[in-house]
């Protein structure tokens, strides 16, 4: 409530009197279950009332909002508001303060939850999602791809009719791909439309559909199997990352932490972000991982380091909370896990102030399989590690294997033997 008592007079009674008074109080709990900063918590409490003043203008009640209403706001009032001076006018300000307000309004049962899409469509795209968990195993995030694809060509095919797979073309097929190559027009954006659509073809195939022409029609940019190398680190730069890890003032042995779960394991920022308290077998030092992308449990010894590193963690840094992930959000609102987007942008910036330009989160999965490579290790080892399901994924690391290499490559012509 001291957000609210800090607002100016006008703002206040905006709030206080205006349509969303009855679920101030309501809101003001979120911001503090949330843990959310007092300078966030005003942001949040100023995008409320300028918010309120606005439905108290147009006659809106509570149970009208929508996310309709939202945009409205944004969109239309914002640019032209003519409010008075004090009133917040950040966008982005606005958006999160108004977004936390519908999610509020819904757990009160005040406006209905969002559902999902309806239609023919949307139907599709749910038994072919099923279809691509059950039947192929993908990973979430490949599914959420496809179906973003997809979903993007029924919906530019279907835009006025009812979906039927016998009526999908080649012409419409071919159009649509020009069409998103014009858009982004790279090898990477067209290596995914392709395999997107042909795995999609290949479903409608076993539905039923006579699709072989579409399957047919999709071509593939040129990729030389084993054309390029894996972007690892040199010694010197593991050296620099990790240097930069341990002066990191800040959550220092969280940062390491994560590091070293990439760098010492060759876990994946997905399986970082989904590992929990209880995943840690201290007494055997291994490490259980669950939901990974070969969809199968895989327990790996924890080496020293790592440990350490978690343990301190735990023990000096890790806030009390209740979510069962070792890593959590540290922003508001705090207990909630940590996405795998955070890990990334986590790892990216430590390598960049480590000054390794060229390094993501990835390379340090490489950077192990280099390491055992240049070790004296098999592939299979690599295979292991990493948990690849097939050989042919690991093969790539033998061109990286120095001594190996040395031992077969042939004297420059004209060289002295």
């Amino acid at each position: 409530m001291d957000s609210i008592n800090s607002l100016p007079p006008l703002a206040k009674t905006w709030l206080l009197d205006g349509p969303l008074a009855a679920h101030v109080e309501a809101y003001t709990a979120n911001l503090e279950q949330g843990s959310y900063s007092r300078q966030s918590s005003r942001s949040h409490i100023d995008a409320l009332a300028h918010f309120a003043h606005w439905m108290a203008r147009c006659t809106l009640v509570a149970s009208q909002l929508d996310q309709d209403c939202v945009n409205q706001f944004l969109n239309f009032h914002l640019p032209r508001c003519d409010c008075h001076s004090m009133a917040l006018r950040s966008h982005d300000q606005l958006r999160a303060g108004l977004g936390l307000l519908l999610e509020v309004l819904r757990e009160e049962r005040v406006i209905a939850e969002v559902l999902p899409p309806a239609g023919p469509i949307a139907d599709e795209l749910r038994r072919y999602d099923a279809h691509m968990r059950n039947a192929r195993g993908l990973a979430v995030g490949t599914r959420k791809d496809r179906l973003y694809r997809v979903g993007q060509f029924l919906r530019w095919k279907f835009a006025d009719r009812a979906f039927t797979g016998k009526d999908m073309l080649v012409e419409d097929l071919r159009a649509f791909i020009t069409k998103e190559l014009e858009r982004v027009n790279s090898t990477s954006h067209a290596q995914s439309l392709a395999a997107s659509f042909r795995a999609y073809f290949r479903y409608r195939l076993t539905c039923g559909d006579e699709v072989r022409g579409l399957l047919g029609a999709i071509s593939t940019p040129a990729q030389w199997t084993l054309a390029s190398l894996p972007r690892a680190l040199t010694a010197g730069e593991v050296q620099r990352l990790m240097t930069h890890c341990e002066q990191t003032v800040s959550s220092r042995w969280r940062l390491l932490s994560m590091v070293r779960l990439a760098l010492d394991l060759g876990l994946r920022s997905g399986e970082i972000a989904k590992l929990e308290l209880s995943d840690i077998d201290w007494r055997n030092g291994t490490v259980k991982l669950r939901q990974t992308k070969s969809m199968r449990q895989d327990i790996l010894p924890l080496p020293t380091a790592t440990g350490e590193a978690l343990a301190e963690y735990l023990r000096h840094e890790r806030p009390t909370t209740t979510i069962k992930t070792i890593f959590f959000r540290l922003k508001a609102p705090h207990d909630q896990p940590i996405g795998v987007d955070a890990i990334r942008a986590f790892i990216g910036r430590a390598l960049r102030c480590a000054g390794i330009v060229h390094g993501r989160s990835h390379s340090l999965r490489h950077t192990l399989a280099c390491r055992i490579v240049n070790g004296g290790g098999s592939i299979k080892d690599v295979a292991d590690m990493l948990r690849h399901r097939s050989l042919n994924t690991s093969v790539i690391y033998a061109k990286l294997d120095q001594h190996s290499l040395v031992e077969v490559a042939l004297p420059w012509p004209g060289s002295a033997a």
